[in-house]
């Protein structure tokens, strides 16, 4: 089993669109991965269900959180017929309940040792650096940071980069990272620039493919759709299915 969590500081950036597309192109390149939503917001949840994610809080990541339940107990199938473990905006609460016992960190770590999942497992993280990421963040093997084509969003990585760094020191292991520039469009100077400004800072950590700027990428999450089966002959179905054959070509997913 290999763990990835998609993160990034600042919302906005297509981390929920990148983690619903990359889990679609796995499972079509007959390689399902397990989906974890650990965003309060429930997002990539509604997405998946077509917008009818579990009402009961304890059929979801809450319900490990809070109730012990285990994660096998609480995976549900998708609309496309992947395996999900949804969020629910009471998670929210887990960071007041938890906050001050650093052992609530390890938390996702064991409960996945338990599960044992044959493929990889992908999780969606909220955008903030608090509990819920960083059980995220230390289960994961790699983690893929979605990156929009905009300064604010440049400036974001510059930080996650930080806390990554002092992450690795309290883990005593580099944390391997990759990042994907998401909402590109070449005919603007700032993405261009932000996409060198990038590159030299990163170098080959930067993904090769570049998500291009597309509605039917905004629109898929809406109608309940991955963007394969909402338009599988345009440029989003192309890009994430080319990020996820550049990845695990270079074994991003183990």
């Amino acid at each position: 089993m290999s763990c990835v969590a998609v993160f990034n500081q600042k919302g906005g950036v297509a981390k929920t669109t990148t983690t619903l597309n990359l889990a679609s192109a796995l499972a079509r390149a007959s390689r399902p991965p397990l989906l974890l939503d650990m965003d309060p917001q429930a997002h990539l949840t509604l997405a998946a269900t077509a917008g009818q994610p579990p009402l009961d809080s304890a059929r979801t990541l809450v319900g490990f959180f809070r109730d012990q339940a285990t994660l096998a107990e609480l995976i549900i199938e998708t609309r496309s017929g992947g395996r999900l473990v949804a969020a629910h905006a009471e998670l929210a609460k887990i960071e007041s309940l938890y906050g001050s016992n650093p052992q609530a960190t390890l938390a996702l770590k064991k409960g996945l040792q338990t599960l044992a999942w044959p493929g990889p497992v992908l999780i969606d993280c909220c955008p903030a650096l608090g509990v819920l990421s960083l059980n995220a963040l230390i289960a994961a093997d790699r983690v893929l940071v979605p990156v929009s084509a905009d300064y604010l969003s440049l400036q974001s990585v510059i930080r996650l980069d930080a806390a990554l760094t002092a992450l690795e020191k309290a883990l005593s292991r580099p944390v391997e990272k990759r990042i994907v520039i998401t909402r590109y469009d070449r005919r603007r100077k700032l993405a261009r620039q932000v996409e060198q400004a990038l590159l030299d800072r990163y170098g080959d950590l930067v993904c090769q493919t570049r998500i291009r700027e597309c509605v039917a990428l905004a629109e898929s999450p809406a109608l309940g759709r991955d963007i394969f089966a909402h338009q599988r002959k345009g440029v989003g179905a192309a890009d994430y299915g080319a990020l996820a054959y550049e990845l695990w070509k270079s074994r991003f997913f183990g």
